[in-house]
Order: C-alpha cells, then structure tokens, then sequence
C-alpha cells in the first residue's frame, strides 16, 4: 500500500531491548495528503538502520510504502502501520496524486462468474434546450 504526503510530525524515537537481549529502535512520523478532506496517516520506521537511511525532515513530500499488521495485548488488538520504503516526491506530484482517482487492479479480462467491463458513457449535454429551464433533466 502506498500513502503521498507532506510530513507533519516527527515523533520522538523510542528504544529499548528485546527479551532475547538485541536492542531495538523505532520512530514515528504523521503525513497528511492534499486532499479536499486531508486525511493523515501516523506510521512507523523500525530500526536505526532504516531511520537513518530514509532521513526523514519536517514538512518534506513523500510517497511511503507500508504494511499494516495487527497484535493483541492483555485483550486489546493494536494496528501496525510499519513503512518499507520512503520516496521523495515534488509537491505538484503529490498535489496529483491526491487528485487521482486509484485505478482498480485489473489483468484486462474480467473474472470468472463476471461480465466484461463496459466502456464507460459519454457525459450528458446540459447546454442543450430551454434556456429558461435550469435544471439537467
């Protein structure tokens, strides 16, 4: 799954030691997408090696990749949103990609039990007829 947007929040990195005895880090970041409603996402870079190689700064424009995994704790279940891959992109890019409408995955033939996909309609003309009536139908 992948997320595009500006950097809003740097969280503090949170470390500690596993019960086998390795030492662990993670830290925290919040997008936000332009979108007309802007939705944000807080996800999670784990290890020092990841956070240092993918530097991530305030208020910088990314594309992230992640996955999203679940745990239980004392009855409670917690989401995981875990990043693998952080792009850099230009503010027009992510402006576009919020624009965008996602496009369904489709290998070109429909599955099986399913019609083909029909060719979507021609928008209907307003402009046409009584100039005094305003409304489309």
């Amino acid at each position: 799954m992948e997320f595009v947007g500006k950097v809003i929040a740097v969280l503090p990195v949170r470390e500690g030691t596993s019960n086998s005895g390795r030492a662990w880090k993670v830290q925290e970041y919040v997008v936000e997408d332009h979108g007309q409603y802007p939705r944000k996402m807080a996800f999670e870079v784990f290890g020092e090696d990841k956070i240092n190689q993918f530097n991530i700064q305030m208020n910088e424009e990314l594309k992230v990749s992640f996955d999203i995994d679940a745990r239980q704790w004392r009855d409670r279940w917690f989401n995981s949103i875990r990043a693998w891959k952080v792009e850099r992109v230009s503010a027009d890019q992510a402006a576009a990609a919020a624009t965008a409408a996602p496009a369904p995955a489709s290998s070109g033939r429909p599955a099986r039990g399913q019609a083909a996909p029909q060719a979507p309609a021609a928008a209907p003309d307003f402009a046409g007829g009584n100039e005094t009536d305003d409304l489309p139908f």
